[in-house]
């Protein structure tokens, strides 16, 4: 064998040596390639499972606020409209015809007496002038004085001639207590 014999050989073995490494460093590297994608694919699929996450937590708080809000403006606009109804009612009670308010304040004054046989007896001063007329008939009202006239929608305040007890029978008062014992009630039927 020649020199040149000799100097094939080692190229063509050295070819082969070259083309295993290459082969195994190309299944090598494909294998790093799989593994990094798989990595990857991993890493992207729980990036996104985070991002939905985070999505869906965003997206419950805003529709959370945007309900409440929507709830405490509901509220406001019936505590507007109750308020309305309130206001209406105590209006509607105060101008109702001069008999009702007469007999409405004649037996306000027996239940007073009642209670206060001496006293002075305030009204608004559209009703002064019904009261007098009530305290001079009855002689059971011959303690009462009229007092001087008070900002209330209808019925009367009555204070002891000495000043140590009040008792309020205003319509306000009356409808107070009933607004307070109703509210529920009223409410229910108005917002439902």
């Amino acid at each position: 064998m020649g020199l040149d014999a000799v100097v094939n050989e080692i190229r063509e073995k050295g070819r082969r040596e070259v083309g295993v490494i290459q082969a195994e460093t190309r299944t090598d590297v494909e294998g790093i390639l799989r593994d990094a994608q798989t990595r990857a694919a991993g890493i992207k699929a729980s990036v996104q499972e985070e991002a939905d996450r985070a999505a869906t937590h965003i997206v419950n708080q805003e529709a959370s606020a945007a309900n409440l809000v929507v709830k405490r403006q509901v509220l406001n606009a019936q505590k507007l409209l109750l308020d309305q109804v309130y206001s209406a009612s105590l209006a509607a009670i105060g101008d109702l015809p001069a008999e009702f308010q007469e007999k409405a304040l004649t037996a306000l004054l027996k239940k007073a007496v009642k209670e206060i046989k001496k006293g002075v007896v305030h009204a608004n001063k559209r009703d002064i002038p019904v009261v007098e007329e009530i305290l001079s008939q009855l002689k059971m009202f011959s303690g009462y004085t009229v007092g001087a006239p008070v900002d209330i929608p209808g019925g009367i305040i009555v204070e002891s001639n000495d000043g140590e007890l009040q008792i309020d029978y205003s319509y306000s008062t009356f409808l107070d207590e009933i607004w307070e014992s109703g509210l529920k009630d009223a409410s229910d039927i108005l917002f439902t």
